[in-house]
């Protein structure tokens, strides 16, 4: 266990973010579940920004590499593209 005063706080700290980082990264498979499995191009093209914005979130924290949010979003754009009417 540490003995430090500021380790004891960096302990906590380290935690908290922790499970907020848990946090926003299940949120964003769980959108990213919900877009790949829809299949009504409409609610596809609602959703896709929305998914988008939480990629590019998570990497901008380093919660995600950046060229994994990239190529989310890229797979993402071509499956919405590719779905019929």
């Amino acid at each position: 266990m540490a003995n430090h005063k500021s380790s004891i706080k960096r302990i906590r700290s380290n935690n908290a973010k922790r499970v907020q980082n848990r946090y926003y990264a299940k949120t964003a498979r769980t959108a990213l579940k919900k877009l790949r499995t829809s299949t009504a191009k409409k609610e596809a093209e609602e959703l896709l920004p929305k998914v988008s914005a939480m990629l590019d979130k998570l990497a901008k924290r380093n919660i995600i590499h950046k060229n994994k949010a990239g190529n989310l979003k890229s797979k993402l754009t071509k499956k919405v593209n590719a779905l019929a009417k």
